[in-house]
């Protein structure tokens, strides 16, 4: 397999990985907690932030965006050339797909069953702004760190704490919101607010970008060292 097959067979996977788990969290905190709101929100949270940096710390050595948002952002940097940035965008969101399957079949619903919660409103589409934005920034801002192992921590971390306090529970992420239009429960999300969300993360991706380049003059060439690295593993 070529070092660009075996990059996005990671992002399968990972982004796989990642909606099953936050959709099947949802599914399963729902059934444990019927009653109560704020802790099915934070059984799915804990789940969401410790699988992403689990998954992160997995598969770093090959590839780990999970995120249309940050291949992007990889791509304006330099980090990833056009191609290779949409076969990666192609595959995380085939992976959020079967990720989305499997976690409703998991809980013996149907494969695909589609959304019925709404999520709409200027304050929702602000928090997507806010979540993408800072995403970002802390991916790439750990990344200009020697210890590549952080990015997963603060990555975990940060998500976990932005289901908190941004307004849409941070979604921050194309290939996780269409994913999660394929499932009618708590993680889910109605086809007709899924447009909104993503534009409203495109933003934040252009924002972020923006306060990166401002902050972080270097980050091409880290990001460049990088993709470099995983690249060397791969081979």
């Amino acid at each position: 397999m070529t070092a660009l097959g075996r990059r996005a067979l990671a992002e399968f996977v990972g982004t796989a990985f990642l909606v099953a788990a936050v959709i099947g969290s949802g599914i399963a905190a729902v059934r444990l907690s019927p009653t109560d709101t704020g802790l099915q929100l934070l059984e799915n949270s804990i789940v969401t932030g410790a699988v992403l940096a689990a998954l992160i710390l997995a598969l770093q050595p090959v590839s780990a965006a999970f995120n249309p948002i940050v291949t992007a952002v990889e791509r304006a940097t330099g980090a990833v050339s056009t191609p290779d940035a949409a076969a990666l965008m192609a595959a995380q969101f085939a992976g959020g797909f079967v990720g989305a399957v499997v976690a409703n079949l998991m809980f013996d619903l149907s494969a695909v069953n589609l959304s019925t919660h709404q999520r709409s409103g200027h304050g929702l589409w602000l928090g997507e702004v806010i979540a993408t934005l800072g995403l970002l920034v802390v991916i790439f801002g750990t990344a200009r760190s020697a210890r590549s192992e952080r990015v997963a921590f603060a990555v975990g971390g940060y998500i976990l704490a932005a289901y908190w306090f941004t307004s849409s529970t941070s979604f921050a992420n194309p290939a996780v919101t269409v994913a999660r239009m394929f499932s009618d429960t708590f993680a889910g999300i109605a086809p007709s607010s899924v447009s909104m969300f993503v534009a409203a993360q495109l933003v934040g991706g252009v924002l972020g970008f923006a306060l990166i380049r401002a902050l972080y003059p270097n980050t091409p060439a880290i990001a460049a060292q990088a993709v470099a690295k995983s690249m060397d593993g791969t081979r």
